[in-house]
């Protein structure tokens, strides 16, 4: 029996709650949040889509051509998604040459790693990343502006399918890898679920 994305998910229910219900979502729903975290967590999310385009570019490669459809739509969607982070960023008087934080750089310098996995290991990182946007933003509810926008932009039904498509990807890809690779699979999306949290965090401490 192979391992699959939905047993990760029941497996580790609690870490990945950690990872897609931390307080700063929750403050975005009810308006509390301060101004100064939401500009950090966007910031430094403009430059995680930076390496995150760059990583879609590396799965893509270690692909079979049956996955490619899902993974080239991605390139689009991001090139657009890149422009609409410049353009929020315009809106809030928002420098997008900040450095990045150590956190960020942490979890770029860990996508950028995975480079030399197996390509299951690779399609179950991805789907997690897309997967904790996917439900981090819908879990809290209907959020309070100005944050609605961006709450739409990752918990929409149409993001909500793509991320079923990944995850069908990668379950393909784990039917045929071998009890080693599940096992680095599943260390992956503990990964992915440990680093989503610390994300939050780093935006929720901002001074």
């Amino acid at each position: 029996m192979s391992l699959t994305c939905q047993q990760l998910l029941t497996t580790h229910p609690h870490l990945w709650e950690d990872a897609t219900a931390h307080p700063f979502l929750t403050q975005c729903q009810t308006g509390e949040i301060a101004a100064n975290q939401f500009n950090t967590w966007l910031v430094q999310d403009y430059w995680f889509v930076v390496d995150f385009t760059r990583f879609t570019g590396r799965v893509l490669a270690a692909a079979p051509v049956q996955h490619f459809e899902v993974l080239l739509a991605a390139f689009g969607t991001l090139k657009e998604e890149l422009k609409w982070f410049q353009a929020k960023a315009t809106e809030r008087q928002l420098n997008l040459n900040t450095p990045q934080h150590p956190t960020c750089i942490e979890y770029c310098d860990y996508m950028a790693g995975l480079v030399a996995d197996p390509y299951a290991v690779q399609a179950v990182a991805y789907w997690a990343i897309e997967c904790a946007y996917n439900q981090g933003w819908q879990r809290p509810g209907p959020m309070s502006e100005p944050y609605s926008e961006f709450a739409d932009r990752w918990g929409n039904a149409g993001f909500t399918a793509y991320v079923k498509q990944l995850e069908q990807q990668a379950d393909d890809a784990l039917r045929s890898a071998s009890e080693e690779v599940q096992q680095q699979a599943e260390r992956a999306f503990l990964e992915v679920a440990r680093l989503e949290k610390k994300f939050w965090q780093m935006a929720f401490s901002a001074e």
